[in-house]
């Protein structure tokens, strides 16, 4: 678990777990990333297709030397498929 990215708004963290081999010997790591949307308090899990078009997106803005709230305006885009509740236990 790695913590990419936090502000007033959001915060974002990778999540990067190995997966034990089939029985041909082979493993695959899983993994996606977690956005919360603070203000919202809710939180999407992305992973497979999705999360590798995050991490494009991502890499594409980091290029761009984007502003805290250029940032904040891009995990806008996927906290609105939020859903989750942030639940503190």
């Amino acid at each position: 678990m790695h913590m990419l990215y936090n502000s007033d708004h959001f915060a974002v963290v990778q999540f990067e777990v190995p997966a034990e081999g089939d029985s041909g010997g082979v493993a695959t790591a899983r993994g996606g990333y977690e956005i919360v949307d603070k203000s919202a308090r809710r939180e999407i899990f992305l992973e497979g297709a999705m999360a590798r078009s995050f991490r494009e997106g991502v890499q594409a803005l980091i290029e761009s030397g984007p502003s805290e709230d250029e940032i904040d305006a891009f995990l806008s885009r996927y906290t609105e498929l939020a859903q989750q509740p942030v639940v503190l236990h």
